[in-house]
């Protein structure tokens, strides 16, 4: 699947979960969140699960967008 997210990774540390992309730190995730995210990342795809909590994933609507006439140039 072209566009898949890669490169991610997460550790726990204490209470927080610590997510990197590509070695760099991207967020840190507490409390609830922390436990929301690991009980999700048992469930899902963790690649596509970190890209959506860093924000770092496509949405669909690249290609979209830039046929639309206004954006034509």
């Amino acid at each position: 699947m072209p566009g898949r997210p890669e490169g991610f990774e997460f550790g726990e540390r204490g209470r927080e979960v610590v997510v990197l992309h590509h070695g760099r730190r991207a967020t840190v995730l507490r409390g609830a969140r922390a436990r929301e995210f690991l009980e999700d990342v048992e469930r899902g795809d963790p690649q596509e699960l970190m890209a959506r909590v860093t924000g770092n994933y496509r949405r669909g609507n690249e290609r979209q967008a830039r046929e639309h006439p206004r954006n034509r140039g």
